[in-house]
């Protein structure tokens, strides 16, 4: 008898519109601690999906600046506080179609449900509650859990095994190329959503939407289902 079900979402990008707050967190902070201006939220698009220290590095390096390991920690920390400062003020709802894929998959005995998000406890948890989403009743794996960063598939393994689901069950609903790649080397499938970058950024994966309302539950059963060919 075949195992449950997995549905597993990214978070930023994916469940809310957190990369406008996180381009203008960062662009901030390089002008706070660096005095760097012209900071603009493309230069960011390399480490879309790779964890913040990634995300910083990427504008740096546009920039020509280089930052040591403390530089890229207090970076890191700064566009945290920027963030959260943000949400506070402007919080964000879940995109369309979101919370109804969860609550579809939540409300069947034969499925799991994670979150899986590179950003760690401290940006994420604030999202999550931002677009209410039932965390609570999901399996909840940030980047402090895991060692290697996507595109590496060591966060939807780790969160594929502690729902207690194989990877090869498991629909991951990604909007970044790192993150569709870390799905496929998980051996999952893999839904790309455009929320972040274009289709023509998205091509591994096995479904491409504009949005998660032209996803449901049975879309996510048929991509697990279908011959693999492999």
């Amino acid at each position: 008898m075949a195992g449950p079900y997995g549905l597993i979402f990214d978070v930023d990008g994916v469940i809310a519109d957190t990369e406008p707050l996180n381009a203008r967190a960062s662009i901030a902070m390089f002008e706070e601690l660096f005095g760097l201006k012209g900071v603009v939220r493309t230069g960011f698009e390399k480490g879309l999906g790779r964890g913040a220290a990634a995300y910083v590095r990427a504008a740096a390096e546009v920039h020509g600046l280089s930052l040591s390991d403390e530089q890229v920690e207090m970076a890191v920390q700064r566009r945290q506080e920027n963030f959260l400062k943000i949400l506070q003020a402007e919080p964000l709802p879940a995109f369309a179609g979101v919370l109804e894929l969860m609550q579809q998959a939540l409300a069947r005995a034969d499925f799991r449900v994670a979150i899986a998000t590179s950003s760690g406890r401290e940006m994420s948890e604030p999202t999550l509650k931002s677009a209410k989403v039932p965390y609570h009743r999901m399996t909840y794996i940030t980047g402090s859990d895991v060692t290697l960063k996507k595109p590496d598939p060591a966060i939807f393994l780790t969160a594929a095994k502690r729902a207690g689901v194989e990877p090869q069950r498991c629909v991951v609903i990604e909007d970044a190329p790192d993150g569709v790649a870390a799905a496929k080397a998980a051996r999952a499938q893999c839904i790309a959503v455009t929320n972040s970058v274009g289709i023509d950024k998205l091509g591994q994966a096995d479904l491409i939407v504009d949005s998660l309302t032209e996803v449901n539950i049975d879309t996510v059963i048929s991509l697990i289902n279908k011959p693999t060919g492999n």
